[in-house]
């Protein structure tokens, strides 16, 4: 039964300018249960003819029909598939996986099946080629005949329809290589069909049937005896020649088996190479580092800054006076000034809820032997609702209070600390300024501002501090709260009108009334602080892309130096998509390891930063994710091209790399 047919095969190779003809028109049979040996001098074409054999080269011209089916037009994942599921091969360097046992070397076919079912059994083949007691041990453990009986039981494990020996003594003394060919004679008289290239006629005695090729071409065919008498296993190779004469084109799909051999052969490559992974997953770890960093001072930042401007209160108009002469500011030296009675006109103007007026200073305040300096704040009750600042503790003063000039103080955080410490302040007396205060509420804590201290202030009502502490009959600023955002531009219109009016200024002396709207002023602040978190961010991720041009690097070299791996994978039945997930996934894996490392660090370096500065640092779920996010498109795009180049090698071509 013909296992092989080729008619007229040519192959030509293109080295630069000049083509090169490896095969001129070759037509041979190849029957079930032959031992072929092909011979010739170097340069004749044995070589190509077995990798064309072997569907690891595709012919230039000609036909070649395996187990029935016309195969030389076969795409690459085709011939792959094919390669996996009825032939072995035995290569005269082995190529043996350095990382892996020989177990796990003879079970690397059954890596890239779809279907189990024809495999032997691993541990049996081991035993059957004398290596029962070394299955656990790796190629560098075991002498170079050992290597390739392992081989050997590599190219059985798929139960197969051909085994492909290429010089498989080249690299063995006279003892192992005699070991290694009664072995191949003892498989082709179990039934197992062999064809070998050798250059040595004492091996070649071993076949029964000798092609010898001179220039490409077929000087002799020389049958010396019959074929191995037909077995209960040549049988079952008759059979597996009938499957593949019906199911030779197979759709290679990605399996568990698969995968689980990604990330190990991942994990292996990153154990194995330590201080190149180490480096790669720097370059990573120092860009994922600077982000998460970045994004928690920008978002601690931006937090610090809303919490400032939620104290500013919403929907706000501050209105003040800002006097200019000789096109200088003169700040508030203005001989107009805000009354009470413009409060109360402000008030009754439509759209507006509150107005708080605002007459300040600073001075001494003691309770008992204790003293310190704070800002001293008039107003009236709206204050509470404009600044958002309803007493956590006790309460605020009400109208009355206010217009009775009442002695009574609300105080800010930092005051009570400094005064009480622990002791709960309301109902004790403080003098400010040389008067007794009854204190009868404790101010939210509202942080800092820049240089100033929120919360280092004691507001009292604003009569109380015009006419007892300060000696003014005029206030010095206040802030308007409007009904609605969308109306702050009229409100802000009728306010300054409104003062025109009231002080009889000219429209020269207009522009003394300065009304500045606070939502535009927090949404420039907001954006500003963004702009800034973007600034940050935009940093850390030229980091994350120096590190990421680091991986591509480290991939190309690992693809160069894994070539003769990646032309062993595909010798075995490894299609385009296997290798490339193969190294997208080292790469990614890589990223990852370094995305996760640089995460801790840089919430470390965060916290470090809000302990020992002082600074507003906060890390959010989404900038985790954000991290994480970058690292796996690092990792994926920055070793696809890499990847890619890898998956694209011509077996062939792979397997001769040195």
């Amino acid at each position: 039964m013909k296992i092989i047919e080729l008619k007229n095969i040519t192959k030509q190779y293109q080295l630069g300018s000049v083509g090169v003809t490896a095969l001129n028109g070759v037509s041979l049979d190849i029957h079930k249960g032959e031992f072929v040996a092909i011979m010739g001098a170097s340069g004749s074409g044995k070589s190509t003819l077995l990798h064309i054999l072997g569907l690891l080269d595709k012919p230039t011209g000609g036909s070649y029909v395996l187990g029935g089916k016309e195969i030389s037009k076969l795409q690459d994942d085709e011939l792959a598939a094919i390669r996996n599921k009825f032939l072995g091969f035995v290569f005269q360097s082995f190529n043996l996986l350095a990382r892996v046992s020989a177990k796990e070397n003879v079970e690397l076919p059954i890596v890239y099946s779809d279907t189990k079912t024809n495999f032997l059994n691993s541990e049996n083949l081991l035993q059957k080629v004398g290596l029962g007691d070394r299955i656990h041990h790796k190629p560098n453990e075991l002498s170079g005949g050992q290597q390739q009986r392992v081989a050997i039981a590599r190219s059985l494990i798929n139960n197969p329809l051909l085994i492909l020996a290429d010089e498989p003594t080249g690299n063995l003394d006279t003892k192992a290589a005699a070991e290694i060919i009664g072995l191949l004679k003892e498989l082709n008289n179990s039934g197992i069909t062999i064809v070998m290239v050798t250059h040595e006629p004492d091996l070649a005695e071993a076949a029964n049937r000798i092609i010898k090729l001179q220039d490409g071409n077929i000087i002799s065919d020389e049958t010396k005896k019959p074929m191995a008498k037909e077995t209960g296993e040549t049988a079952q190779s008759a059979q597996s020649a009938r499957s593949a004469s019906m199911a030779i084109h197979v759709h290679k799909a990605i399996n568990y088996m698969r995968v689980k051999d990604y990330f190990y052969q991942a994990a292996r490559a990153l154990f194995t190479n330590k201080t190149r992974s180490a480096l790669s997953i720097l370059g990573v770890l120092i860009g994922v580092t600077c982000l998460i960093t970045m994004m928690a001072l920008g978002r601690g930042a931006q937090d610090s800054v809303k919490k400032q401007i939620s104290n500013l209160g919403s929907n706000i108009l501050m209105v003040r006076i800002e006097f200019h002469r000789g096109g200088v500011s003169l700040g508030a030296s203005s001989p107009t000034r805000f009354t009470l009675k413009d409060v109360d006109e402000i008030k009754g103007l439509p759209d507006i809820t509150k107005v708080a007026p605002y007459c300040s200073g600073s001075g001494q305040m003691v309770y008992q032997n204790k003293n310190t300096n704070a800002s001293i704040t008039g107003t009236t009750e709206d204050y509470i609702d404009i600044k958002n600042s309803k007493p956590v503790d006790g309460r605020f003063f009400t109208r009355e209070e206010t217009i009775s000039r009442a002695k009574v103080a609300v105080i800010g955080k930092t005051v009570q600390t400094a005064l009480f410490g622990d002791q709960d302040p309301i109902g004790e007396f403080i003098k400010i300024r040389g008067i007794d205060f009854f204190v009868i509420g404790v101010l939210p804590a509202k942080g800092t501002s820049g240089w100033r201290d929120m919360d280092n202030q004691v507001v009292i009502p604003i009569n109380t501090a015009m006419y007892r502490i300060f000696g003014k009959e005029y206030v010095d600023n206040m802030e308007v709260q409007v009904s609605d955002a969308s109306l702050m531009e009229r409100a802000q219109d009728r306010i300054k009108k409104l003062l025109i009016i009231l002080h009889r200024l000219p429209a020269s002396r207009e522009s003394e009334i300065d009304i500045r709207n606070m939502a535009e002023i927090q949404e420039t602040i907001t954006n500003t602080m963004k702009t800034f978190s973007y600034l940050l961010g935009s940093i850390a991720f030229v980091s994350l892309l120096v590190g990421g041009i680091g991986i591509m690097n480290i991939m190309l070299v690992s693809v160069t130096e894994r070539t003769r791996e990646i032309g062993l994978r595909k010798a075995i039945g490894a299609n385009t998509k296997d290798i490339l997930f193969q190294f997208v996934i080292e790469s990614v894996a890589i990223c990852l390891l370094g995305g996760l490392i640089g995460i801790l660090l840089g919430a470390g370096i965060a916290k470090l930063f809000a302990v020992v500065a002082g600074w507003a640092t906060s890390i959010t779920i989404s900038s985790i994710v954000l991290a994480f996010t970058f690292s796996f498109l690092v990792g994926f795009i920055f070793g696809l091209w890499p990847a890619r180049k890898a998956s694209r090698l011509n077996p062939i071509d792979a397997l001769r790399y040195e």
